[in-house]
């Protein structure tokens, strides 16, 4: 067998990047992925001419100067800025929260006017702390923007009802009393020209790595435990552990996709569906995230569901009892001194994509400075 110094479990965004760095810095690596392509939940698809995100819209983001020099290094990024829209019961609502959203919803013109009316909704309080999502999100928003466009959307996305929820959920709740439909702050926004998959092929592609797809870890993992020096896994934490100290819950994701016959189905790459009688949480129009002009066009309809065994783990629920169950399992990947865990699943943690990048370059600057000086 070839000497490998790393085996990279998983080959999304997380392993991908540390992988390229170990790779220029000599060492050989070998990138096992269980599905049958590479970068992850990030992974696009050319369908019609169009790049498909399969899992789900991704747009990168970012206020940090150098993770945006770093993935320039693997693409050219296209000026695309994330306007989602929101549609409840046919009323069509700017997001994030904004005057835009407060003037159609309420007539306000001014800032003054709109913190007027919030100020009267949040009344319902009665100066009483937040306890759960629904009171959190009264506290930012009100009772008209709570009950359009976020209990049934929110509800849809957990599968709980909202006072069930915990508040810090929405305690970051995007609120901007501007005219401003631009829903990230952050000073860097795009999407790579030619698709996401494009970029993470050239992560990869190293003369010291090679990338095997359709490879369960855990059908051989007493064997690659026997072989490989150090492992970087990127899978669950608590399946690794075999479960021994109970589930972590994750949310998962069910998409449907379909081309149509038109050339511009709904005029925004996202809209989400914020009433709770529609099943589904958004629909996706891809075309519109690279200012496409085919014929044609793809949409996908997401749906949320609790996560079951066979599905793919989509987002961590970190509230109390899970981020304890965290804790515990953390303190047991501490002590496998073979394994490094990393990424959304190893962390158990939300991650966008240039947070996944930062913690990626922070781990393996880590591993290789400990190795050349032989700890």
């Amino acid at each position: 067998m070839t000497q490998y110094d790393y085996l990279i479990v998983g080959a999304g965004l997380f392993g991908s990047v540390f992988a390229h760095e170990a790779a220029k810095a000599g060492k050989r690596l070998k990138v096992i992925e269980k599905r049958e392509h590479i970068a992850g939940n990030i992974y696009t698809e050319e369908v019609e001419g169009i790049q498909v995100h399969k899992y789900g819209a991704h747009i990168f983001h970012t206020s940090d100067p150098k993770i945006w020099d770093y993935v320039q290094q693997f693409a050219e990024f296209n000026h695309y800025v994330n306007s989602p829209i929101a549609n409840y019961k046919g009323e069509i609502y700017n997001l994030p929260f904004n005057m835009n959203t407060f003037n159609k919803l309420w007539g306000v013109v001014t800032p003054e006017q709109a913190q007027a009316k919030i100020e009267e909704q949040k009344q319902v309080l009665k100066g009483k702390k937040p306890e759960n999502l629904e009171e959190q999100a009264i506290s930012l928003v009100g009772t008209d923007i709570y009950e359009k466009l976020i209990k049934g959307y929110t509800q849809k996305q957990w599968g709980q009802a909202c006072d069930q929820l915990p508040a810090f959920i929405i305690r970051r709740l995007p609120v901007r009393l501007t005219y401003d439909n631009n829903y990230f702050n952050d000073k860097y926004q795009g999407i790579p020209i030619g698709g996401y998959t494009a970029m993470v092929e050239k992560m990869l592609d190293h003369e010291l790595i090679d990338v095997e797809t359709g490879v369960d870890f855990f059908a051989n993992k007493e064997h690659y435990l026997a072989d490989f020096p150090r492992i970087v896994y990127t899978g669950m934490i608590d399946e690794y552990f075999d479960y021994c100290l109970g589930e972590l819950e994750y949310r998962s994701l069910r998409f449907e996709s379909e081309v149509l016959d038109t050339d511009n189905y709904q005029g925004n790459a996202v809209v989400n569906y914020t009433d709770a009688e529609t099943p589904y949480t958004r629909v996706i129009e891809h075309k519109h995230f690279d200012f496409g002009r085919q014929a044609k066009t793809i949409i996908t309809k997401e749906y949320s569901k609790q996560w079951e065994p066979g599905d793919e783990p989509y987002y961590p629920v970190n509230n109390d009892r899970n981020n304890e169950l965290y804790k515990q399992y953390a303190e047991m990947a501490a002590q496998t001194n073979q394994v490094i865990f990393g990424g959304r699943l190893g962390h158990y943690r939300y991650y966008d994509m240039h947070q996944v990048i930062a913690a990626a370059l922070q781990c393996v600057r880590k591993e290789l400075d400990n190795h050349s000086s032989g700890i």
